[in-house]
């Protein structure tokens, strides 16, 4: 008998925008950026993974530059003030309801990411959610570098992040998946009931047999 395994996007389903975006407009604002052109040069390099073209390794080893020289701890501290002063307002209503709340207590849940790991386990330990996958950095003398471990969770490593994720929990799982990006999709077709969370257009069009439910 399997139990149903609730997987949950966190950028444009949990919330409303962004979290590494968010996150990056923070370390900006705490001066840790002295490139005037940083979060223009980021938000083009999201533009290309809304697109399913982003290089991800590319990508962390310019988000990752403010935080040269911060020890685990330091960031930390940073990432919990971002999400208490920038995130936790954006997100949905739908999921702060008590009603939400009441009907996923004690289910089994995981926050999918394809944000650096950090980021989506601190959102979710704030939302009661227990688990969290994102890209997992490497850590050096304290510190994280820009090396992945395993897979790039863009487009496929998210897929392969969550089985692997169930396997390491060994447990067997029907998933409902509720998640909105284009680049979702392989982990979708994984899900014996998808549920749309603020669809991509080319989800919330898709027409074949498969009945996949729109949230919100």
């Amino acid at each position: 008998m399997t139990t149903p395994l609730y997987v949950l996007d966190l950028e444009e389903a949990l919330m409303d925008g962004n979290s590494a975006m968010i996150w990056n407009e923070f370390l900006v604002e705490k001066g840790l950026v002295n490139d005037p052109s940083f979060l223009n040069e980021e938000r083009r390099l999201m533009t290309l993974y809304v697109q399913g073209i982003l290089n991800e390794e590319a990508y962390l080893t310019f988000v990752t530059r403010p935080l040269n020289n911060k020890t685990h701890q330091e960031v930390c501290a940073l990432l919990e003030e971002c999400i208490d002063r920038k995130v936790l307002s954006k997100i949905f209503p739908q999921v702060m309801r008590e009603s939400w709340s009441s009907k996923t207590q004690d289910q089994p849940m995981v926050i999918l990411s394809a944000v650096v790991s950090f980021v989506p386990a601190c959102v979710a330990k704030r939302l009661n959610i227990p688990n969290a996958v994102g890209i997992e950095l490497t850590e050096e003398s304290g510190q994280y570098t820009t090396k992945i471990l395993g897979l790039p969770n863009h487009p496929y490593g998210k897929f392969v992040g969550l089985k692997e994720w169930a396997k390491d929990y060994h447990s067997a799982f029907s998933q409902q998946q509720g998640c909105e990006s284009i680049n979702d999709l392989p982990h979708y077709e994984l899900a014996g009931r998808p549920h749309l969370v603020n669809p991509h257009e080319c989800l919330s069009t898709r027409s074949d047999s498969v009945p996949w439910c729109a949230v919100y």
